[in-house]
């Protein structure tokens, strides 16, 4: 009989295309043979400029010894940080916090979309030293019992604070706080927990990408990077994938993220309303498959347990303009984030949506003429004259057009006479 005792076993992320990733795990068994399991597939938000690197894991024989690294690009206010995170084990065995009818769930859950979670994020340097002063008094780790985890849990509300234009981490240090998944108020923190059970800890080294942003860290400076921190999940609240959620869910998240994404955007956070624009046209992907099936348009549907019309949708026209206004806020973000390819992308798709949109076609006019695609601009710019006839705007961008066409010529022209003379 062949042995089946696993040697070595892994967890992964495939990123199958720009949206969507399959995280599987993998056991390699004493004869050689390997067990490949798909754990879930995910579409995931990408930003133009960065993806998600796959994960990089390494673990030793036996779930005891095992030690997960994983790394990925998340997105700061000023911008991306290469993060590696590495699992440190559990604190506590108490089963994961939820509300509602189920009084517990398996250890083995995570948390999902729109779950709260009570998490605690403290600089390495500042864990170190607090275990040091406590040790005489015993093992100071999680003491709330999961009981009172419940209570607390479910009566809690997200801690309100500002997103900060020079923190990486966002979370106030040292603090236990309640976010909601899905928000991405702090990415790296959310990043973190998605793959956290109650109770777990883990530790995540930070640094730039590239040349990286110029970003204050508290008791932190250049020198110490990469920024070393501890994540500590203590409970959290059941949460939907985004494939378990009704479209009225959805759309409510959409609108969500739309309108968080011009709050962070009018305070200078652009990474960060990037960020919201990508995640409500991630959800408005798997919006418009669900709502091909329903025959009203704009009007209630029952919900599928109670009967209840508790559902309102968009009707088509409010669903297109919607579309297009996120790809156009996103076309400004990736043009303020130096990106034009990216931005001609998206503007030439919101004004595909909604040709009547003038901001559209004056950020498609924009982005063309940042590649020096001078002839598609100059089009773009005469759209938006049709649609507004006075634009000072549009005006002005033609006249730079046929400045820098005539500078272009005659500079065409004197290689010319340089080669036949």
């Amino acid at each position: 009989m062949v042995s089946q005792e696993t040697v070595l076993e892994w967890d992964n992320r495939l990123v199958c295309s720009s949206n969507v990733c399959v995280y599987f795990h993998v056991s390699l068994h004493k004869d050689m043979t390997f067990v490949i399991v798909c754990i879930k597939v995910d579409m995931k938000p990408v930003i133009d400029g960065w993806m998600d690197h796959p994960l990089e894991t390494f673990q030793g024989s036996g779930d005891h010894d095992a030690v997960d690294v994983t790394s990925w690009v998340s997105v700061c206010p000023r911008g991306l940080w290469k993060v590696q995170k590495k699992q440190t084990g559990k604190e506590s065995q108490h089963t994961v916090s939820i509300s509602g009818d189920d009084a517990s769930c398996s250890p083995s859950c995570c948390p999902r979309l729109g779950s709260l979670c009570r998490v605690r994020v403290r600089l390495k340097a500042e864990v170190d030293e607090a275990e040091s002063l406590v040790s005489e008094k015993g093992n100071e780790k999680l003491s709330v019992q999961p009981d009172q985890s419940v209570t607390e849990l479910t009566e809690a509300v997200v801690t309100a604070f500002q997103r900060s234009q020079d923190s990486v981490l966002q979370v106030p240090l040292g603090d236990w706080t309640t976010l909601r998944l899905g928000e991405g108020q702090c990415d790296v923190t959310e990043a973190c927990v998605e793959g956290m059970r109650a109770g777990e800890k883990c530790e995540i080294l930070m640094s730039p990408v590239g040349n990286g942003p110029v970003v204050s860290v508290p008791h932190q400076t250049e020198e110490n990077l990469p920024l070393c921190a501890t994540v500590e999940l203590e409970a959290f609240t059941p949460g939907k994938e985004s494939w378990e959620m009704s479209p009225s869910e959805k759309w409510e998240w959409v609108k969500s993220h739309k309108e968080r994404g011009g709050v962070r955007f009018r305070s200078g956070d652009v990474w960060g309303a990037a960020d919201c624009y990508s995640r409500a046209l991630k959800l408005l992907i798997t919006l418009y498959g669900k709502k091909k099936g329903h025959e009203p348009e704009g009007e209630e549907q029952r919900d599928a347990d109670t009967g209840d019309k508790t559902q309102h949708l968009p009707s088509d026209n409010e669903f297109k303009t919607t579309k297009a206004e996120l790809h156009s806020n996103l076309s400004l973000c990736q043009l303020k984030l130096n990106q034009p390819e990216r931005a001609k992308a998206s503007a030439a798709k919101a004004t595909q949506l909604e040709p009547g949109g003038a901001k559209a076609w004056y950020r498609l006019g924009q982005a063309c003429q940042m590649v020096n695609e001078l002839e598609e601009a100059r089009q773009a710019f005469k759209k938006l004259l049709e649609i507004q006839p006075e634009s000072p705007a549009a005006l002005k961008a033609l006249k730079i057009i046929a400045s820098r066409e005539k500078e272009t010529n005659a500079q065409l022209g004197l290689r010319l006479s340089k080669m036949f003379s």
